[in-house]
């Protein structure tokens, strides 16, 4: 811990009246805090204690010292709180899968759910009237277009895009970008998200926002065939020799935007660089119907079926939205093992269409969830986009569609999975990426079904908490 160990020494004996008890509370010896108040004296120009009988009294001067000390030892302790991630984080008293118990993190892991309430710990979470659950992984985002939430609203997607959004976008300067994205990022972690995977330019400028969080991120290195800032033929070095800043919350992915954007020999350059260097593929598709139109009649095919007879499809990667997926294509996209990440907000904003759960669901597809931008759903709560599939999915009159344990998973458990990382649960062994919700409050009660009640009733005002990597972010 980053603080004055003299200035602990007096505030410990000005606590205890002795320099004995001091001595044994602090682990040295009893000449040793001797020698450090001799010191302070020494510092001070006079005496901060009167000595008598073997207990010791402040002097006038102890006392204005003694509040001087006492306000810095605050200041590093709340340094210490900001910055320093702590080995070891206690959280005493909280609800998990039905009974109230200690949870003790060590470096970034859960390593006891059942532990005592007096476990020395660096930081103690009073977990209180809370029940902990997995934190939620957003994996589909445009994270800077959150400066853009709003702008030219309620539009034809074609002409918001064209006309607005685009044009928009290529006026946003680097610092623009950073904005967007430290905001997203405060926006995220306020409702519960400690991952999400990004496709967007300028992406030095996110990593940056995501190292100063403390947040996960899968960055995606954006690839247009018509993009000033897309080519990443141009910077193949630099991310064959990219190092994680962040020691492990980072990741990049190949982002080939679309298959619209992006030509057949492009998404297999991508593809091939990719898996030669272990990296990820994130890509739109299918999000709407004049997209699958415009594919037929440019391939003579949909747009699944296009990228599988490219070559393209595969257990490594995510294909965000597929609105319009027919059966065979969620045959397909199952047997090549591929990921889909659902957007309901984005979905239902745009007029994209109703995703198709059903087959979703009979596929055996692994089903993620994302928001897309802020501008195209005006929110990155992933809580709230889990509400909305659950909603959107019962709207063809089956109330058993889609139950709330099943879209907690997507939300949870589904995204950890495809990215790689050991989490989306609270279990022994696993990183710790959770949320701590508030049960007093009006939107959790009555407690009959506590993921019924996260999935369909609360909001994001509910968490005290949100842990990611065994740190808290708020």
């Amino acid at each position: 811990m980053f603080e004055d160990f003299r200035l602990r020494v007096f505030v410990k004996v000005a606590g205890t009246g002795s320099f004995t008890a001091a001595a044994r509370s602090l682990g040295v010896s009893q000449p040793a805090v001797s020698q450090h108040i001799a010191e302070l004296e020494k510092f001070a120009g006079g005496r901060l204690f009167e000595r008598s009988r073997g207990q010791v009294q402040l002097t006038a001067r102890g006392e204005a010292f003694l509040a001087q000390a006492q306000r810095i030892l605050d200041g590093y302790h709340e340094l210490d709180l900001a910055f320093h991630a702590p080995e070891t984080i206690l959280i005493r008293d909280v609800l998990h899968e039905g009974r109230k118990t200690c949870i003790l993190i060590r470096q970034g892991r859960f390593v006891d759910l059942d532990a005592p309430a007096d476990t020395p710990a660096d930081r103690i979470l009073d977990g209180a009237g809370t029940a902990i659950l997995p934190s939620f992984y957003n994996t589909h985002t445009h994270a800077a277009m959150t400066l853009l939430r709003g702008y030219a609203d309620d539009l034809p997607l074609q002409e918001w895009l064209q006309d607005h959004i685009w044009p928009a976008e290529g006026k946003m300067e680097p610092e623009d970008i950073r904005r967007g994205n430290e905001l997203a990022i405060r926006e995220m972690a306020a409702s519960g998200t400690t991952f999400f995977s990004d496709m967007y330019f300028d992406f030095e400028e996110c990593i940056a926002a995501v190292e100063a969080s403390g947040m996960r991120a899968a960055i995606g290195i954006t690839v247009m065939d018509n993009h000033p800032k897309s080519h990443f033929e141009d910077i193949r070095d630099y991310i064959k020799n990219w190092k994680d800043p962040t020691g492990g919350r980072i990741q990049l992915v190949m982002a080939p935007h679309s298959i619209y954007t992006v030509s057949a020999e492009r998404l297999r350059r991508c593809a091939n660089f990719a898996r030669h260097n272990g990296l990820l593929l994130h890509i739109h598709l299918s999000e709407t119907r004049r997209e699958v139109e415009d594919c037929i009649r440019a391939h003579g095919t949909t747009p699944v079926r296009y990228l599988d007879k490219l070559g393209f499809l595969g257990q490594d990667v995510i294909a965000a939205h597929c609105v319009h997926v027919d059966a065979e294509e969620w045959k397909i996209l199952a047997k090549r093992g591929v990921t889909v990440s659902h957007c309901p907000c984005s979905n239902l904003k745009l007029g994209s269409g109703r995703f198709p759960y059903e087959l979703a669901l009979e596929s055996g597809c692994r089903i993620t969830l994302g928001t897309d931008g802020a501008s195209s759903s005006n929110c990155l709560d992933l809580r709230e986009a889990m509400k909305f599939a659950a909603l959107v999915a019962k709207m063809q009159g089956d109330t058993t569609l889609l139950p709330a344990e099943e879209v907690f998973r997507w939300a949870t458990k589904n995204g950890a999975e495809f990215f790689g990382i050991d989490a989306g649960e609270i279990a022994v062994g696993k990183e710790a990426d959770a949320v701590l919700v508030e049960l007093g409050e009006a939107r959790m009660q009555p407690l009959h079904h506590l993921i019924s009640n996260w999935v369909y009733s609360a909001d994001s005002s509910v968490i005290r908490y949100t842990i990611c990597a065994g740190s808290v972010l708020q």
